[in-house]
């Protein structure tokens, strides 16, 4: 190819790959769904985009060190606190019994239905196994499963692709030596495999431990250190034996993810926005390597696989991880609606088709059409019934809010005790030793210490929480933790608003959003409250009573809307309303009508 030709077809991928998220996000759908379809149009529309040809033989590796990028992010929202009893033990299942069923059972099927040799038809249901946290982490946070179930399926997706790679790659080099290899050298090959993956990830998180620890290096600096060391050492795990990158990369960011004592940067645009971007990219590239040519005689058969992978596969996987635990039955049927397949699978479909083409192994040619139809349908499937399947089986987290008040001071206390007695289901946390014991006396529900910590950590969530109120006594804090939990919370993050003419470091530049009425900051609440005012709750009814400001509303159906400086919600009979009472005046009763 010309270098004009090369620009170009490097120029349209970027452009299409994000271009294609941003029409995502605008329709709000899974990516995937927009990215397949325009990098298939692409590529059977011009040659320019086909990675191929533009990149040759460097296509493959640079495949793999992007995925590698990828789940070491998703390995970083690991927190294996959060995984286990029963929780632990369905994941385990998932990952082991998970594959080698799915694994055997496309295999099997996939030589009837689609008409591909054994030894093809293995490659594939190898391809098959995995899931990936790049799609089942925006179905989910679409659907808003129980906390339990998100949490499964999470670690699955993130786990189940390294493991899936390894396999893949095991079984290609199986198939190209045929008989040579019986099944316990290619079981050895698979361990030593895993043990190289898992010796170089612990030996690269060890050296970013020491560099991170005990260097001053700041957020951009400590986050291209972190891309370094990833690279770094899945190229050199992939050059010694491959694929053994993926588990390298996942293993280094649990790793980090589960040491204390580590202070990685909390926001990593960089490698958020890397990680982004790689995505876009892979999905338009590897689609456009797949031509309509290809598909014309494979797509129907395919989608009888997927019909069977879907409605037969998948929920014996998911009876057989979960048998003896207690998972409700709900749920249980829900893990079984939830396997959409991903970038790994097309990178490892990429990765391996063309060689066994090449090798002459029968079928091989419809292995990277068929893992293309089997990704755009279940990631369709799923995308489109995984709501209604969820709100059916009783597995969606309750509609209600279940807001964070982070704060200890007694009007914050006493704020958390008129919400409850509203309905919702109220979370406390405060950093004092004497305002968390005033919490636990007041029996509201207290955070864990490092809760904060964890939220603004590498892909981590406040897990339930559909809101926060920062009501601190420091301003900065509250402008500061505003900013940065806005990328971790599924809700609103309002914050206390500074005193007139403050002075702050951050606060008074924090922008608009501030909580309550416009003179009604800080101090004046605190000197409000000193002097008698009180939180309380009112059934609306009519009329607020006389000289009480309305700070929240509780509708009927538990949905919490604040007061702040730009808005205030209208209460309708029937909701509840949070008050401030004046000084002097008569309190009234949390169940006053």
């Amino acid at each position: 190819m010309t270098e004009s030709q090369i620009l170009v077809g490097i120029g349209l991928i970027v452009v299409l790959a994000v271009g294609s998220q941003l029409l995502a996000s605008l329709l709000r759908i899974p990516a995937i769904l927009v990215l397949l379809p325009v990098g298939f149009t692409a590529g059977a529309l011009t040659d320019e985009v086909n990675p191929e040809q533009l990149l040759g033989d460097a296509f493959s590796p640079l495949v793999s060190l992007a995925v590698a990028v990828i789940l070491y992010d998703a390995g970083l929202g690991l927190d294996l606190h959060r995984l286990r009893g029963h929780t632990r033990r369905v994941v385990v299942r998932l990952l082991w019994l998970g594959a080698l069923v799915t694994w055997g059972s496309a295999a099997l099927l996939a030589v009837p239905v689609i008409g591909m040799s054994l030894p093809a038809a293995v490659m594939l249901g190898a391809i098959l196994v995995v899931s990936g946290p790049t799609v089942v982490g925006p179905l989910l946070a679409y659907v808003r499963p129980t906390e339990r179930l998100q949490r499964i399926l999470v670690w699955e997706g993130s786990l189940i692709d390294p493991l899936g790679g390894i396999l893949g790659a095991l079984v290609f080099h199986g198939v190209l030596a045929s008989d040579e290899d019986g099944l316990a050298r290619q079981l050895g090959k698979f361990f030593a495999s895993a043990a190289v993956g898992l010796v170089a990830g612990a030996a690269g998180a060890a050296l970013l431990w020491l560099v991170l620890r005990h260097l001053a290096l700041g957020e951009v600096l400590g986050t291209t250190v972190q891309l370094a060391a990833v690279v770094g050492v899945a190229a050199g795990c992939d050059a010694f034996r491959d694929d053994t990158g993926l588990i390298s990369a996942v293993v280094m960011g649990i790793a980090l993810a589960n040491r204390p004592d580590l202070d990685i940067p909390v926001r990593r645009p960089f490698l958020e926005t890397l990680v982004s971007l790689t995505i876009g990219l892979l999905f338009v590239s590897i689609s456009a390597t797949v031509t309509p040519e290809s598909l014309r005689h494979v797509v129907l058969p395919t989608l009888g696989l997927v019909v069977l992978l879907i409605l037969v596969v998948r929920p014996l996987v998911a009876l057989l991880a979960t048998a003896g635990t207690d998972v409700a039955r709900g749920e249980r049927w829900f893990i079984g609606w939830m396997a959409p397949r991903g970038i790994v699978a097309a990178a490892t479909a990429s990765t391996f088709s063309a060689s066994l083409v090449q090798a002459g192994v029968g079928g091989a040619q419809k292995i990277l059409p068929a893992t293309f139809v089997v990704i755009v349908a279940t990631v369709m499937v799923y995308g489109l019934t995984a709501l209604p399947v969820a709100r059916r089986l009783g597995a969606l987290r309750s509609a209600r809010s279940r807001p964070l008040l982070v704060g200890g001071a007694p009007w914050v206390v006493d704020l958390g005790r008129a919400l409850r007695s509203a309905g919702l289901d109220v979370l406390m946390w405060a950093g004092g030793d004497r305002q968390r014991r005033s919490i636990r006396e007041a029996g509201l529900d207290l955070a864990p210490g490092e809760l904060l910590a964890a939220a603004t950590g590498a892909g981590a969530e406040l897990e339930g929480i559909t809101g926060v109120l920062l009501l601190t006594d420091e301003d900065d804090f509250n402008a500061l933790a505003s900013m940065t939990l806005k990328e971790s919370v599924d809700g609103p993050v309002h914050r206390l608003g500074p005193p007139a003419g403050s002075q702050g470091v951050v606060a008074p530049y924090a922008g608009d959003g501030a909580l309550f009425g416009t003179g009604l900051d800080r101090p004046e609440l605190k000197h409000r409250y000193a002097h008698g005012a009180r939180i309380v709750t009112h059934r609306v009814d009519g009329r607020l009573p006389a000289g009480h400001e309305l700070l929240f509303v509780v509708r009927p159906d538990g949905k919490l809307a604040a007061v702040t400086r730009t808005d205030t919600p209208v209460p309708r009979p029937g909701d509840t309303a949070v008050l401030l009472s004046p000084p002097a005046g008569p309190e009234l009763s949390p169940d006053a009508p």
